[in-house]
């Protein structure tokens, strides 16, 4: 049976810029064995396209929820198309 496979595009609000946001997403990313990548936008938001298992994608935000240092108040999320050649995560 075939994994079920996604692609989100995540904007994150809150304290979410200055708090370590990108490279705890990096770090747990690669734990997750997801691709795709991050960066801050203007506002102070934070735009994140993650991509592979859905329950890993899942777990993902969760995991960023509980972090002590980053504060989520708003998580936009939009299923997107997949990028079938992207090899890992990166922050930009």
């Amino acid at each position: 049976m075939k994994t079920a496979q996604a692609r989100w595009r995540l904007r994150f609000y809150g304290r979410v810029q200055h708090v370590g946001f990108r490279y705890t997403a990096l770090y747990l990313t690669r734990d997750l064995y997801l691709t795709g990548w991050v960066r801050n936008l203007p506002d102070g938001s934070v735009l994140m396209e993650a991509q592979g298992r859905t329950a890993q994608l899942r777990k993902l935000l969760i995991r960023l929820k509980s972090q002590p240092h980053i504060h989520i108040e708003k998580t936009e999320i939009e299923e997107i198309a997949r990028v079938e050649a992207e090899r890992n995560f990166r922050v930009l």
